[in-house]
């Protein structure tokens, strides 16, 4: 069997309710798809959330209050790049990777890995719970494996934009280049599931295997997406 890679938020694809199976055999079968757009500046606010856990904890050696405060505690390690941070399935011959946005030792040497979101914390969030359940225990998956253990806990961390600012304290956020936007954290448990990693890599290869592709989730918008543009070309 050809070896397959896939990332650990993908593989939390398929936890989700959404997921259709159609969709997911065509982007893992066809390279390139079109009208694929991720806006850089999610990357630039990610490297800097990184940049202040890790700069706070140089100068104070501690974790920032509200991080402490949410029952996390011990010092952040520098996470392998995601092309170590993997392991190989052999039954299912899928290669597992991917690169937490945080992991930290704890005192007696065990780990928590963080993983952290630029949203707000809303319902529309905790549909997407089950993909995160899955892409946090795939990292602790992969961690163990490359001898990161035990992994103790996985907090999802929400940076949330504050974008109500009181007229009076207007000048506070002024900068003499432009302004500034704080943001406001939320800590989130998640369950470690990491027994559910294995049989998912096994239904990526079941659907990957198949020589067409299976039949569509009933409702999928974007199948029905494919649909339309095919009917252009007909």
């Amino acid at each position: 069997m050809q070896q397959i890679k896939i990332s650990a938020k993908e593989l939390g694809e398929l936890a989700l309710a959404t997921f259709c199976p159609r969709c997911f055999w065509i982007k893992r079968h066809v390279k390139n798809l079109p009208f694929q757009i991720f806006p850089g500046i999610f990357n630039s606010i990610d490297s800097y959330t990184k940049k202040i856990t890790a700069n706070y904890f140089s100068f104070h050696q501690t974790l920032m209050k509200w991080l402490a405060n949410s029952g996390i505690s011990g010092a952040p390690i520098t996470v392998p790049h995601h092309n170590k941070f993997q392991v190989f399935h052999a039954d299912s011959r899928v290669l597992l990777n991917g690169a937490p946005d945080e992991m930290i030792q704890l005192a007696d040497g065990a780990y928590t890995i963080l993983d952290y979101k630029t949203a707000r914390y809303t319902g529309t969030q905790d549909t997407l719970l089950p993909l995160y359940e899955i892409q946090l225990s795939a990292y602790a998956y992969i961690a163990e494996r490359l001898n990161f253990k035990p992994v103790k806990n996985l907090f999802l961390v929400y940076y949330e934009p504050i974008t109500e600012i009181p007229r009076e304290k207007i000048d506070s956020v002024i900068t003499d280049n432009g302004f500034e936007l704080a943001f406001s954290g939320k800590v989130v448990p998640i369950p470690i599931k990491k027994d559910d990693i294995e049989p998912l890599l096994g239904k990526v290869r079941q659907i990957y295997e198949l020589s067409k592709p299976p039949e569509r989730r009933t409702g999928c918008k974007d199948c029905q997406a494919i649909d339309e543009i095919i009917k252009c070309f007909s």
